[in-house]
Parts: C-alpha cells; sequence; structure tokens
C-alpha cells in the first residue's frame, strides 16, 4: 500500500499543480502505479494538465455520494491515473470525507498524490488530513516565503507530517532566496530543487507532465529522484559519484536519504 502525498500552497503561480502532474508522471516512469487527485474543488485544473477537459465523473460525484471512488478514475496511461474535479458542479459538497474515499483505493497505488486549493480553505485542510505527509511547493522569493510558513504552520496544527519543501522555477540567481535561508526560515528541509525550464510550459500546453515531456531534462532528473524517494527506492548515486567517492552529495540528496531512512526503513 503507497503513502498519500498532500502538495501544497497558499500561493498562486508557484507550480503546485504541474509539480503534481509531474510527479506522477516520475512515478509512472519508474513502473509504480500513481494515482492524482484533484483537491482543489472550488477551482479545479488538474484535469486541464492531463486533457481531461470536461470529465463526466469526478470527485465532487464521489464526495457527493453518487458514485464509487473507482468509478471515477481516468487513465492517462497504464501506471498513471487521475481522478479530476468538476468545474461547472453546483452541489454542496463536504471535502473532509475526501479521506475516507482514498483510503477505499489505497491499496491499488505505490503513491495517491492530492492537489490541492492555493488557499487557506476547508479543502486545503482537507487535503492534509487526507495526507500521510505532505510536500509543500515554494519559490524563492520573500513574497511566496511568507505563504510559505503559513502553510507549514497549519500543517504543523493539524499533525500532518511534513516530507519537505520543493523549491520550484528556480534561476540560481544571486538575488534569489538561498536553501539556507529557506531551510532556517521554514525549519524544513528542501527535498527537490526544480530550475525554471521553458519545457515545464511547454508541457502544460501540450497536457502532459513535465516528466513525460522531458524526462532526462535537469529538473526531470530531479522529479525520478524525488519520485523514487516516495515510493520507498532508494536514490542510486549518478556514476560520477560512484566513480569520483570525494564528491560530496548536495543538499536535497542529504534531505531524501534522511527521508528515506526516517520513513521507510
Amino acid at each position: 500500500m503507497g503513502k498519500t502525498i498532500g502538495v501544497v500552497s497558499l500561493k498562486g503561480g508557484v507550480g503546485k499543480t504541474s509539480v503534481v502532474s509531474a510527479l506522477g508522471g516520475a512515478i509512472a516512469n519508474l513502473g509504480r502505479k500513481a494515482l492524482l487527485i484533484d483537491g482543489n474543488f472550488s477551482a479545479p485544473n488538474l484535469g486541464l494538465h492531463l486533457d481531461i477537459i470536461n470529465p463526466e465523473k469526478t470527485i465532487h460525484d464521489v464526495l457527493g455520494g453518487t458514485i464509487h471512488m473507482k468509478d471515477s478514475i481516468h487513465e492517462i496511461g497504464e501506471l498513471l491515473h487521475l481522478i479530476p474535479a468538476s468545474v461547472s458542479h453546483k452541489s454542496e459538497i463536504n471535502p473532509f470525507k475526501l479521506k475516507d474515499k482514498v483510503k477505499s483505493v489505497k491499496k491499488n497505488y505505490d503513491a495517491i498524490i492530492l492537489d490541492s486549493s492555493p488557499s487557506l480553505n476547508q479543502e486545503t485542510l482537507a487535503v492534509m488530513l487526507a495526507s500521510d505527509y505532505i510536500l509543500v511547493v515554494t519559490t524563492p522569493d520573500y513574497p511566496t516565503l511568507s505563504m510559505t510558513l503559513k502553510a507549514i504552520s497549519l500543517a504543523r496544527q493539524r499533525g500532518t507530517p511534513i516530507a519537505g519543501l520543493v523549491l520550484n522555477k528556480v534561476y540560481n540567481k544571486n538575488f534569489e532566496l538561498s536553501l539556507d535561508d529557506l531551510e532556517k526560515t521554514s525549519e524544513v528541509s528542501v527535498m527537490a530543487v526544480i530550475p525554471h525550464d521553458v519545457n515545464a510550459l511547454r508541457a502544460v500546453s501540450e497536457a502532459t507532465p513535465f516528466t513525460f515531456y522531458k524526462p532526462n531534462s535537469k529538473g526531470g532528473k530531479e522529479y525520478r529522484k524525488l519520485a523514487s524517494t516516495l515510493i520507498g527506492e532508494k536514490e542510486k548515486p549518478v556514476k560520477l559519484k560512484r566513480f569520483f567517492r570525494w564528491v560530496s552529495p548536495n543538499r536535497p540528496e542529504i534531505n531524501r536519504e534522511i527521508f528515506y531512512d526516517r520513513v521507510f526503513k
């Protein structure tokens, strides 16, 4: 039985939904089975990232009690599945039913990844409560950091373990916040650093996960390493590092190793 991973951010524009899509694709590329669920019930767009435009069966129908969870699943590929949300659903739903609904299909997947609302609302809380642990997506700037701290505080109040930060859209410029700044201020480890890549935008335009579109890019490789850790596969050192044993691992590699030892050993 896989883990349920909530992907959260309380600020729009950080690429949270693209991270969900890319992580799902990376898990599938590893030969493991992933289910993505759109937990942004009021303004969903995960389906649009994966070419599911106007689905007949959605997570809204599941939470409304009209269909079973397994009947709302859409196959993106053999190993990557999606439960989208409805853009036009008007009936009231209880977001906090999500946790029990996820349990009904959990045994069928190596990982379930929940997208969330970029707002501090019941939808975000429901995703946190339904998750075994969460990833907080952030970008290396002060306005986003303030909302990242708020998301971390909320998760801690709810008792949901935080796996770490995903640092997205990184230009590697000196005006950006450093990993040290982010980790010291948030007291949370950075699990992955995803560089800015125009191909991430191209992947969205093609309605395909970035890790399907450019799996061997720098970002694609970083997603693969993160995905490997999240599903309990020990990260393999690259050949260069095996040859030059003096090459030190970077911070995210160390953090992923610590996470793996804590969760899977």
